[in-house]
């Protein structure tokens, strides 16, 4: 079984996008494109941690909920969310009501607000060099690399939580940092 399958458009796509329209928009518009922008680039930290153990279709379809609860995820207004926010966020029905996911978030607002050179600096300083093929099958697809696991220690060193070396890979592909559509792929870069 190949792990590309052709849409109704007639385009090839990574498999996982064909099973359901939000993956197939997700798969299309987003995952795999550079994102350079702190706010956005905190946004998918904190949706990337959230999915830990869940489904990422889970995520996707929570994702208006997870903009509205967390200030459209703006790292400056997130960072200020106290005890009062975690109370309103774990009656969220809206989004995943898991504590310590919801204080990592804002431990993670509260640690990209340090960091003097901005969140897009310190991930993007992690990206490695472009590959001279994307892979050719998800079995050529690691869960983690040498430069996501370098990343989720200077992260965590930094107070980051809920960045393990897989979410960091997880992160990764997402934000355009590696190119994981498999060869044939219409959506990859190269």
């Amino acid at each position: 079984m190949s792990d590309l399958v052709v849409g109704a458009d007639g385009r090839a796509r990574c498999r996982w996008a064909g099973s359901a329209p939000d993956y197939l928009a997700y798969h299309d518009e987003e995952w795999g494109r550079p994102v350079r922008d702190d706010d956005a680039l905190y946004e998918r930290l904190t949706l990337e941690a959230f999915q830990s153990g869940l489904s990422w279709l889970t995520i996707l379809r929570k994702r208006p909920a997870f903009r509205a609860a967390f200030a459209g995820f703006a790292i400056d207004k997130v960072a200020t969310f106290g005890e009062a926010d975690i109370a309103r966020l774990l009656a969220d029905a809206g989004i995943v009501r898991n504590r310590a996911k919801i204080e990592a978030a804002l431990a993670n607002a509260r640690a990209a607000a340090d960091l003097p050179d901005g969140l897009a600096a310190l991930l993007w300083s992690f990206a490695p060099p472009p590959r001279p093929a994307r892979p050719s099958s998800f079995a050529d697809v690691p869960a983690a690399t040498p430069e996501s696991k370098a990343l989720a220690k200077e992260l965590k060193r930094r107070g980051f939580r809920f960045v393990g070396p897989t979410t960091a890979y997880a992160l990764m592909q997402a934000t355009g940092m590696v190119d994981d559509h498999l060869a044939g792929c219409f959506a990859g870069r190269s």
